[in-house]
């Protein structure tokens, strides 16, 4: 036996859950240092006022800030149960890793585009662009680990 399935890493997400973790620290960090919140808030006004039933909020930067910095310190909690393959945690790694996919691709067009929407326009790249690899690699990965454990799970189940 090689010595990642003797220590059960074929069998548990747990590191793709730590880089994801890690991603959006980072990105946390450069959303926060390259001025995100200002665009957010102003596309999130934008959007209120062509649909009434937006439903995203605004936020001061404390308390945006404040919010991240929780998020990401429970998720990181949630760690040891990554690397024991927690069943219940798994639809919620996959909402992790789909949730950050989308935020890459978001920072990713809004850089192509040099816009969030028609009236909010901003110097490329976007703010939080720098980390969205990040974002795509920890996400992808961690889609790959979730399949793949998946089927040590089952494998073990069948012996």
């Amino acid at each position: 036996m090689n010595s990642w399935s003797e220590s059960g890493w074929e069998e548990n997400f747990g590191s793709a859950w730590v880089f994801l973790c890690l991603a959006f620290c980072a990105h946390v960090a450069d959303e926060a240092l390259t001025g995100f919140l200002p665009i957010y808030n102003a596309t999130v006004l934008a959007m209120r006022s062509q649909y009434n039933w937006f439903p995203m909020p605004t936020f001061e930067f404390r308390e945006w800030l404040t919010g991240l910095i929780v998020a990401n310190i429970v998720l990181l909690l949630l760690t040891p149960l990554a690397f024991r393959n927690a069943q219940w945690l798994r639809p919620l790694a996959y909402v992790h890793a789909g949730v950050h996919l989308l935020n890459g691709t978001g920072h990713t067009l809004a850089t192509i585009f040099g816009q969030t929407v028609s009236t909010i326009h901003f110097a490329r790249p976007a703010p939080g662009f720098y980390s969205s690899p990040l974002l795509f690699a920890g996400s992808i990965y961690l889609l790959i680990r979730l399949r793949a454990s998946r089927r040590g799970q089952s494998l073990a189940a069948v012996s």
